[in-house]
């Protein structure tokens, strides 16, 4: 049946299936314009990423690069990195630094800067895991995992603050875990870094937000990673079998929506876990 394109006498009349395709054309338009303009939001972005070369560290680079940032990726893995750089050029800006070197360590904001003249956005996700009974755990693993998760992410922090108070502006997010919301009986070491990493994230939002800085965490369930390698195996079986893993991607979709809401908004921690997964 056709229809007026115009009201009144004499009005132009075309069929209804051809109003159909052009409303359904400007639908897809638009939402191909709002994707893109989404895609965009991190535009002219540095960010800056520990842990990048594998996991939820290279899927949080990649999401950011997707949505306009450069990106500085840190990870002690050389190879891995130029290898992320040979894919997807000059947008990378690799470095090399073990974390738990603490000279080393003291260079990532200095070479943050020197490389790329500035720092927007700052994930603090380079970590480890040490599960099971803690009588079973060994005593030098421990040291490290706490060197890693808590002491690392509080000192590269502490490094990045200045340079984001001095612009009054930046994102610092960190990488927790669901063990930080229940004390899971099967890695206690573990969840009691978390914990100690979500009382850090919470109190220096406190601190900073008057400086324009927002701090949040992201607190996954179990997600497919290189951490996975040190599950209890019975674990990490029963998780495959019945599907309670996320993907790191997903959970860097959920970062950069973090990142991009409204500079008047913080999202404080989210807390994702796959559907039919729960403690």
């Amino acid at each position: 049946m056709p229809v007026p394109i115009l009201a009144g006498k004499g009005a132009a009349r075309i069929p209804v299936r051809a109003v159909l395709f052009l409303l359904s054309s400007r639908k897809v338009q638009r939402f191909k314009l709002g994707r893109d303009v989404m895609a965009r939001e991190l535009e002219g972005k540095i960010a800056a990423v520990t842990g990048a070369a594998s996991g939820i560290g290279l899927a949080s680079a990649e999401a950011m690069l997707a949505a306009g940032a450069r990106v500085v990726t840190i990870d002690r893995d050389q190879s891995a990195l130029e290898a992320i750089q040979a894919k997807r050029g000059d947008s990378i800006i690799p470095l090399v630094i073990d974390l738990l070197d603490p000279k080393d360590c003291a260079t990532l904001m200095p070479r943050v800067l020197e490389s790329a003249g500035q720092l927007d956005i700052f994930h603090a996700n380079a970590g480890t895991y040490v599960g099971g009974d803690l009588v079973d755990a060994d005593t030098g693993a421990i040291d490290r995992m706490l060197n890693l998760n808590v002491n690392v992410v509080m000192k590269n922090v502490h490094d990045v603050l200045p340079h984001m108070i001095g612009r009054r502006t930046g994102d610092i997010i960190v990488t927790s875990s669901l063990a930080a919301h229940f004390p899971t009986p099967w890695e206690p070491v573990y969840a009691s870094s978390k914990w100690a990493i979500n009382c850090f994230v919470q109190t220096v939002r406190r601190q900073v937000f008057k400086h324009g800085i927002r701090v949040g965490s992201i607190s996954p369930g179990p997600v497919i990673s290189a951490l996975l390698a040190d599950w209890p195996p019975e674990k990490l079986k029963e998780a495959r079998e019945s599907g309670t893993l996320l993907e790191a991607a997903e959970v860097a979709n959920v970062i950069t929506f973090m990142l991009t809401r409204p500079r008047g908004m913080t999202i404080r921690d989210v807390v994702m876990m796959p559907t039919n997964f729960d403690l």
